[in-house]
């Protein structure tokens, strides 16, 4: 059987997607010695990745994500290459392209959070974006031979909205890993040139509007007005727009104390997990969640949104939970994590058990049984 890939994300620099398909494709290269794969990248990734398995084979299938030549263009290359089943990882299938697929769904945060404040778009080119969104989308969940869901949560969110796909939906968790090429450098070096000073917070994630950074530099300003002893928090994520909004919202509020660290390596962002005095995730809404998932993986606690999605993949036990919209009992619950000793022992270990559940190895041969199913 030939397997196409559709891997334009592959890659760390596009953040959880692009990590998910690396590491699918990383661990379908040693389950499968059998099937003829064709891993369709764009120039940017290409070189990224070399093929450990001689029944992987490269091709450049070079078009934007989310954009017209992806619509029009890239089905040419599919149809091309004559697959039998091709695996899109995210929801932006192209139309024409009508033979067996998979799509996996890693949430649907456009459909739930349809605003502005997620664009950077005018009104009218942001409507016109959100209606070819919902095309796409639905159209992907209707062709498709199967869906996979990264969670129960999105599952749940995938089959209230098309009630038709509950039969071909699938739940295949995702995991977490902090990788490593090179040996961590000295910390205290890393610290001195960027200010920071332990005890500190950690958030590791974008700034899109419904992470709910906002409420949590707010809490964090509360919790030090009112006598917290951690005096940081570190804020982690790709330098745009919505970063730079909320560098200008922490000026005019004056919050002090707050780092931003912009494209960062696993090294240092290991050193940054490993230091922490607690993960805070404020999130309203996800699909997965693998920052604070990573952060239980090396031992640091984990505040967390009460979203189903978090309980779910968190576990009850593993993190302790709060209502992030509201920004006083946020600023309490850093409090409470942060100077009862016993939690934060019984946080540590159980989020540590939690996080040992989920591998990308068993991801991949989940996924890869469904390739083989008839």
């Amino acid at each position: 059987m030939r397997i196409g890939i559709d891997a334009r994300f592959f890659g760390p620099d596009s953040k959880g997607l692009g990590r998910y398909t690396q590491k699918l494709i990383t661990h379908m290269e040693q389950i499968d010695q059998k099937n003829e794969y064709i891993i369709f990248l764009r120039k940017s990734n290409y070189d990224s990745y070399v093929p450990q398995n001689s029944h992987f084979k490269k091709v450049i299938a070079d078009y934007q994500w989310y954009s017209f030549g992806e619509q029009i263009f890239f089905p040419f290359i599919l149809y091309k290459y004559k697959c039998d089943l091709v695996h899109f990882i995210h929801f932006n299938v192209p139309l024409f392209y009508f033979k067996r697929s998979i799509v996996t769904i890693h949430d649907l945060i456009l459909l739930r959070y349809p605003t502005r404040k997620a664009s950077t778009r005018n009104r009218l080119f942001y409507w016109i974006k959100f209606l070819c969104y919902r095309t796409v989308i639905s159209s992907a969940v209707k062709k498709a031979w199967k869906i996979i869901a990264v969670s129960q949560f999105t599952k749940m969110e995938i089959c209230n909205q098309y009630p038709y796909a509950r039969e071909k939906t699938t739940v295949v968790y995702e995991s977490a890993e902090i990788f490593m090429q090179n040996k961590p450098q000295d910390h205290e070096d890393f610290f001195a040139k960027y200010g920071i000073m332990k005890p500190y917070m950690l958030y590791v994630g974008n700034a899109y509007p419904h992470k709910n950074l906002h409420n949590l530099v707010d809490a964090f300003a509360l919790y030090v007005a009112d006598g917290g002893a951690v005096r940081q928090l570190i804020l982690v994520g790709r330098d745009d727009y919505f970063y730079a909004r909320l560098e200008e919202y922490i000026a005019e509020k004056k919050i002090a104390n707050i780092i931003i660290l912009h494209t960062i390596s696993d090294e240092l962002l290991y050193i940054l997990y490993r230091h922490a005095i607690i993960f805070v995730f404020p999130s309203l809404y996800e699909g997965f969640g693998l920052p604070p998932l990573e952060a239980q993986l090396l031992k640091v606690p984990v505040l967390s949104s009460e979203h189903p999605c978090m309980k779910e993949v968190l576990s009850q036990e593993g993190a302790f939970f709060t209502d992030a919209s509201d920004v006083r009992a946020f600023a309490r619950a850093m409090n409470c994590v942060i100077t009862d000793t016993s939690m934060r022992k019984e946080l540590i270990v159980r989020g540590y058990d939690n996080a040992r559940r989920y591998s990308w190895h068993a991801m991949a041969q989940e996924i890869h049984n469904i390739y083989m199913q008839k």
